[in-house]
């Protein structure tokens, strides 16, 4: 049975932490290292990414035939395809409001200083396949990079035996991505990152995967840069009241739960009977999805109920447990935006569905998880900027404040650099 806690009960915080800890030790937990597989890719390149997906996917080509990837999308429902254009739209436009401005400052020493937004080179973004398709993936981290003004935009993403998902390679053919593979697994994000004959290097590997993909990240990681958080399994927190709609909440839930066994899905209310209503609305409606026993697992093994009883309680546990995607089912929810500062999304209001955030609101569904909401964001522009500072000193700057550098220096036992500054300043 889905777990039930409360608030009041003088264990718990304690009862709490079990869960979430739980949830996190099988998430880190790997079954096998990916580092024989990333070596052998690393050496033998080509060859050994075949292999791979010889074993694994029944997969005999890395680059997939043009004719072929022109012949599925020309396939494709137009309706998915309107849907594809009209997510790419509104994820293009709001993503296109996040650019920086360069920062230029001159002091009165007229020296200038520069800051810099730069974008990366290449990048490869890694989306799902074999089993599942994510065509709303290839979206949300393509889309931020071309807004960015990434010059090369790579796709890696394992078909079903070779063969790629249609509106997968719509929505990439949508973001004129013209290099896309059809490999997966820790040997794709080794051959992405080392380089093989057939596939360049990139600066910077993105998008989400399952724990070997995201083991290969973590391995090839100062090779090439990866997301600034940890991406895993989904999750939701929704915070309702006696007003809310049980029927809509248990959706959510269940909307949330159907990713992944290892989905974590919570309720929160003052309200007890919203949450028998909730509880019962959850076992009816697991009946009525395709992917029940998935939902199911996740609501069984990492889903939790809470009976709170105060607003200072819920925003407390709120940021605790610092939710990838945050629901505020509630009227009043402005009293609790300003106090929660750790969350991925926050949806305000019972129309605001973390369902739509996924698809085509604009904002991005690429979101911290796992509790790293409490120190990182998700997926935006920023994420495919470096950034570069740029000093011009002058003869009046490097004389007025470079004996106070001296002493910083020599106090450091950096007599080096005090010399190098010392040097370049006119003797009196």
């Amino acid at each position: 049975m889905i777990k039930i806690l409360n608030s009041k009960n003088k264990n718990f915080y304690h009862e709490l932490d079990k869960l979430l800890s739980k949830r996190k030790s099988k998430i880190h937990s790997s079954p096998v290292s990916v580092k024989n597989i990333i070596k052998d890719v690393k050496n033998n390149g080509d060859k050994a990414v075949l292999k791979y997906e010889k074993k694994f996917n029944k997969n005999l080509t890395i680059v997939p035939n043009s004719k072929l990837i022109n012949k599925l999308i020309r396939g494709l429902d137009k309706k998915v395809k309107q849907a594809i254009d009209i997510a790419y739209k509104r994820i293009y436009k709001f993503h296109s409001l996040q650019k920086f401005r360069n920062i230029s400052y001159t002091d009165k020493f007229k020296n200038k200083l520069e800051y810099k937004y730069l974008p990366l080179d290449s990048v490869a973004i890694y989306v799902p396949g074999s089993t599942v398709s994510y065509p709303s993936s290839v979206l949300m981290n393509a889309i931020p990079a071309i807004v960015a003004g990434v010059k090369r935009i790579i796709m890696i993403n394992p078909g079903l035996r070779g063969k790629q998902n249609p509106a997968v390679l719509y929505a990439a053919k949508k973001c004129k991505i013209k290099e896309i593979y059809s490999i997966g697994g820790p040997s794709a994000i080794a051959a992405v990152a080392y380089g093989t004959k057939k596939i360049k290097a990139v600066n910077k590997i993105i998008g989400p995967g399952n724990a070997y993909v995201a083991a290969a990240k973590k391995e090839v990681f100062g090779i090439v840069g990866i997301e600034g958080m940890t991406a895993g399994p989904s999750e939701v927190t929704i915070v309702c009241n006696k007003f809310s709609n049980p029927v809509w909440i248990a959706s959510d839930l269940i909307g949330q739960a159907e990713h992944d066994s290892l989905a974590q899905c919570i309720l929160i209310s003052k309200d007890k009977k919203l949450i028998s209503k909730v509880r019962y609305e959850i076992s009816k409606q697991l009946k009525e999805i395709p992917r029940q026993s998935i939902a199911r697992k996740s609501l069984m093994n990492h889903g939790i109920l809470m009976h709170v009883t105060s607003d200072k309680k819920i925003i407390e546990i709120v940021n605790k447990i610092a939710p990838e995607h945050l629901e505020l089912n509630v009227s009043n929810y402005k009293s609790f935006t300003s106090k929660i500062c750790n969350a991925g999304s926050i949806c305000l209001g019972k129309y605001a569905v973390m369902a739509m955030t996924d698809y085509n609101i604009g904002s991005n569904h690429v979101l911290p998880t796992n509790g790293s909401a409490k120190y990182s964001s998700g997926i935006s522009v920023n994420e495919f900027y470096k950034r570069i500072s740029y000093i011009n000193l002058s003869k009046k700057g490097i004389e007025s404040l470079g004996p106070s550098v001296i002493t910083l220096a020599n106090y450091e036992g950096l007599a080096g650099h005090a010399r190098s500054v010392k040097k370049r300043i006119r003797r009196k």
